[in-house]
């Protein structure tokens, strides 16, 4: 018998077979520091990125709630945001994962049929020497979302038509959508190759005539474009391809209103966590100068945490900015954006939760580790401490850090 369905933002989800599971009456709030966990630095001396930066409400927690390391990579996935980010909301990407581009479809509103392949696609800065591709940044110099809308707005006649069609996103972060497309080409995330030749990788997309056309004329058109002349002009990264990667088909997923009979919403400025928020039935909440980047608005996102989970059960809260420091190569930022995760999100909101009264619990996580040694992701398990309000520990926890928990 087929499954009921309901819909939420345009989308639709199946009714789950299995029993829903009732919770504790409470208030639930996830914490998601992208990408904080790291490995030792010299320069800080053998410290990591966590243990350097000052974090008095996450040390805090550490000693009063259930404290240790989680493995959120499912041995056989590649160590990304959106299979991590997956286990942290409590779906089994052993289960539901299909890829990036699916996930964020759903936040950018992109309807899919049952058929249809959505690629995550950079705006990237390619470098081709003596017969060879380099990917100089898998970002374009982390361009401008004004300056990135205008590039796709005029390259989208050259290539939209019956077969695919190119969405902006954010920033350099776009989606290219193959209707009744292939899954099985074997895409890398551009971000794990910079500075590095991606001959190989981009030899890739020439098995795929249709998808290999559309590369080229971006290539051609993107080269003469006078944003990128200008771009270039002041020395900035020009924006002279796109690059599309983690692909995938639409999932099958029950809600988390269908799972456990309550309402909850999604803070964050990427579209990869908004749309497994769409998927998972939340409501996404926009908050000014929420950017993706290092200097996203912390504080307005706490603000509007604290807002939701006066009408909310679940509330989950995404600061990608760490995770970009990591991938720039940057300790500084890294520490800085990590910092600021502790007094501007994680502080207040336990105190304004703590202010409402009532029962809460708390988890606060990194989904997973992003040295600045490698710039890209790497497996392994990372710290997460959930404090309940109704049973607090006493642990010997000296901070939340890798070597702690």
């Amino acid at each position: 018998m087929e499954k009921q369905k309901s819909t939420k933002n345009g989308q639709e989800f199946p009714e789950d077979s299995q029993e829903r599971i009732e919770l504790p009456s409470s208030k639930y709030v996830i914490l998601i520091g992208d990408g904080m966990a790291d490995l030792p630095i010299e320069s800080l001396g053998g410290k990591t990125a966590l243990e350097a930066a000052r974090t008095p409400s996450m040390d805090l927690m550490a000693r009063m709630g259930d404290f240790g390391l989680l493995h959120t990579i499912p041995e056989g996935f590649p160590p990304g945001s959106d299979v991590a980010n997956m286990s942290l909301m409590g779906y089994d990407p052993e289960k539901y994962y299909t890829g990036r581009g699916p996930l964020e479809a759903a936040a950018m509103g992109v309807k899919m049929n049952p058929e249809d392949v959505a690629f995550r696609c950079n705006l990237v800065t390619l470098q081709f020497r003596e017969g060879r591709v380099y990917m100089e940044d898998y970002s374009a110099g982390h361009i401008s979302m004004e300056e990135a809308h205008a590039l796709l707005e005029d390259l989208a006649p050259l290539v939209s038509g019956r077969s695919f069609e190119l969405v902006p996103g954010v920033s350099y972060r776009h989606l290219l959508l193959w209707k009744g497309g292939p899954e099985g080409i074997a895409t890398v995330p551009p971000h794990d190759f910079t500075g590095m030749d991606v001959t190989e990788a981009w030899h890739i997309y020439e098995d795929e005539p249709l998808l290999y056309n559309i590369l080229t004329k971006a290539i051609t058109f993107f080269h003469r474009h006078p944003i990128n002349e200008k771009r270039r002009a002041q020395g900035k990264k020009p924006a002279n391809s796109l690059w599309p990667w983690g692909q995938g088909t639409r999932p099958v997923m029950a809600t988390i209103p269908q799972l456990y009979d309550i309402k909850g919403s999604v803070i964050a400025a990427v579209d990869l966590i908004k749309g497994i928020g769409v998927w998972a039935g939340l409501d996404i909440i926009k908050v000014p100068g929420a950017t993706g980047f290092l200097d996203t608005n912390y504080q307005g996102k706490a603000k509007a945490a604290l807002r939701e989970i006066k009408e909310k059960d679940l509330v989950v809260v995404h600061v990608e900015a760490p995770d970009e420091a990591g991938h720039m190569g940057d300790i500084k930022e890294k520490v800085k954006a990590i910092e600021r995760f502790d007094k501007e999100v994680v502080g207040p909101i336990m105190d304004g939760l703590k202010d409402m009264g009532g029962s809460y619990r708390i988890l606060v996580a990194t989904d997973h580790f992003t040295p600045v040694r490698f710039k890209t992701h790497t497996p392994g398990p990372v710290p997460f401490v959930i404090y309940d309000s109704l049973n607090p520990k006493e642990n010997l926890a000296a901070s939340f850090s890798e070597k702690s928990a």
